[in-house]
C-alpha cells in the first residue's frame, strides 16, 4: 500500500514538468519566503497546462516526504517548493539540502552563452531534456574565465585577471575574492577550481603565463592558490619556461594540477601542445620533468575532470597540416599514458570548421559536453554508454553569420555556497 502511494505521489509531481516556469504559483504572502526559488524560467513549447495539486499531508509525515523530493531533479524540487508552504518550509531547510546532495546525483547542465555583449544565456538540464533561461550573476560579460566544480563556479575577468567571484548560479549566492598576487596584466592565464565534496571548502588555482622581454622563447610561469579556509591566497611556484609557454586550459584532479602548454617555436608538429603536472600538496618543482606528451597533433585541448579522472577532448590535426582539424577525439589519462575513449563520429563533426581551434567543451561526472563556436547547437557524449547524443534544439537561433557561442557545464546543487 505504501509503495502504491509513494508511486502516485511520485507520478503527480512529475506531471509538474509540464508547466511553464519555475515561478511561484503560491498565495502572495507565501511568494517573499520563496527568495532564491523565482531563479529560472523554463523554455516550452508545450504551452501553458493546468495541473492539479493534491494534498497528501494525511498520509505521508514530513520525514517520508522530504525522501521523496530530494529524489526529484533540481527543477522539479524548486517547483515543489512552489506547491505550498509546507513543502517550500521542507525544501528549504538545511536537513533537506544536506540530505538531497547525497540521495541523488544530480547530472551537469550547460550554460550556453548567447550574446557577445551580456551574460544571458540558457541551461541545457540533461535528465528533463529541457533549457532553463539563467541569469548569472557577478559575471559581467562571456568572455571571463569560467571555472567550475560541485555546484560552484568561479569566474575571472578577462580583462585585468584580477576581478574574482564564485557563486552558485542555482541558488545565485555570490562571493567576491581579494585580488590574486603574482603578475597583474598575465599574456595567458589558466583557471581551475576543486570543491571538497564533504567539507565544501574549495581551491582555485590561477596559472600566469607572460613573455620575458625581448626573448619570445622563454617564458615566466607562475601558480597562484587560494585556500577558502584560510581565505588567502599563495604564490606556489615561479618558474622560466624555455621554448614554451602556458595557456587557458587547467583542471585540478584529486589534489593535482593539470595544465596545458604551448610549445613557442622550433618544435615538430607532434609536440605543439604538452601537459604538466603539479602537485597541490608536494609543491613538486620544476615542471618540466612532469612533461607528458600529448596523443598526437593537437589542434587545440580542453581539459575536465570526470569521477577524479583527467579528460582531454582535442581536436585532431592532419600530419601534413597541423593547423587544420580533421577530427575530435576523447582521451583518459591513465598514469603517463593517454587511452583514447572515443572519436566523434563524423555525421556528428560535420559543420564544427577546419582552422584550429573550433570548440569549447566541458564535462562533469559522466557526460562530455562539446559545442561548436559557431552554431548553438550542443552535442552531449555519454562516457558510460559510449553514446553521441544532440542535446534538444536550443532555443537560440545564429543571427548574424559571424555570430559566436560558447558556454561552460556546472553541477545543480542546492547545499553548496561559496
Amino acid at each position: 500500500m505504501v509503495y502504491c502511494v509513494l508511486r502516485k505521489f511520485l507520478f503527480l509531481l512529475l506531471i509538474m514538468e509540464g508547466e511553464p516556469s519555475w515561478i511561484s504559483h503560491c498565495d502572495d504572502d507565501m511568494s517573499k519566503d520563496t527568495g532564491d526559488f523565482d531563479s529560472f524560467s523554463e523554455l516550452s513549447d508545450e504551452g501553458n497546462k493546468e495541473t492539479t495539486a493534491v494534498s497528501l499531508d494525511l498520509i505521508l509525515p514530513d520525514d517520508l516526504l522530504e525522501r521523496i523530493l530530494a529524489y526529484l531533479p533540481i527543477a522539479s524540487i524548486f517547483r515543489a517548493g512552489s506547491v505550498c508552504r509546507r513543502w517550500h518550509e521542507i525544501v528549504s531547510s538545511k536537513r533537506f539540502l544536506w540530505n538531497s546532495s547525497h540521495d541523488l546525483s544530480q547530472k551537469p547542465w550547460y550554460f550556453m552563452f548567447t550574446s557577445s555583449d551580456e551574460p544571458v544565456g540558457y541551461a541545457f538540464d540533461p535528465i528533463l531534456r529541457k533549457w532553463y533561461g539563467i541569469e548569472l550573476p557577478c559575471i559581467q560579460t562571456p568572455n571571463w574565465f569560467i571555472a567550475s566544480s560541485c555546484g560552484l563556479v568561479c569566474f575571472m575577468d578577462n580583462d585585468s585577471r584580477s576581478e574574482l567571484h564564485i557563486c552558485n548560479p542555482i541558488t545565485k549566492h555570490c562571493k567576491k575574492l581579494e585580488e590574486s598576487p603574482g603578475l597583474k596584466f598575465s599574456d595567458y592565464s589558466a583557471l581551475s577550481i576543486s570543491v571538497n565534496r564533504t567539507s565544501h571548502n574549495y581551491t582555485i588555482s590561477i596559472v600566469k603565463s607572460k613573455q620575458v622581454p625581448g626573448n619570445f622563447f622563454q617564458w615566466d610561469l607562475s601558480i597562484h592558490i587560494y585556500d577558502s579556509e584560510t581565505m588567502m591566497w599563495a604564490t606556489s611556484l615561479t618558474e622560466v619556461l624555455t621554448g614554451w609557454r602556458g595557456g587557458d586550459e587547467s583542471v585540478i584532479c584529486d589534489g593535482v594540477l593539470y595544465f596545458l602548454i604551448y610549445s613557442t617555436g622550433g618544435g615538430t608538429p607532434e609536440n605543439r601542445h604538452g601537459l604538466v603536472t603539479y602537485n597541490l600538496s608536494s609543491r613538486s618543482s620544476p615542471l618540466i620533468r612532469s612533461f607528458i606528451p600529448v596523443p598526437g597533433p593537437l589542434t587545440c585541448g580542453r581539459l575536465m575532470n570526470l569521477k577524479e579522472k583527467l579528460v582531454m577532448v582535442g581536436g585532431i590535426g592532419r600530419q601534413d597540416r597541423p593547423d587544420i582539424i580533421k577530427g575530435i577525439g576523447i582521451w583518459v589519462l591513465d598514469g603517463r599514458a593517454w587511452v583514447e575513449v572515443a572519436r566523434m563520429p563524423h555525421k556528428f563533426f560535420q559543420g564544427f570548421g577546419e582552422l584550429d581551434d573550433v570548440f569549447a567543451s566541458s564535462g562533469t561526472d559522466n557526460l562530455v559536453y562539446i559545442q561548436s563556436y559557431g552554431a548553438p547547437a550542443l552535442l552531449v557524449f555519454d562516457m558510460n554508454q559510449k553514446l553521441w547524443k544532440w542535446s534538444q534544439k536550443s532555443p537560440v537561433s545564429k543571427k548574424f553569420p559571424l555570430q559566436l557561442f560558447t558556454g561552460f557545464c556546472f553541477e545543480p546543487r542546492l547545499e553548496i555556497a561559496p
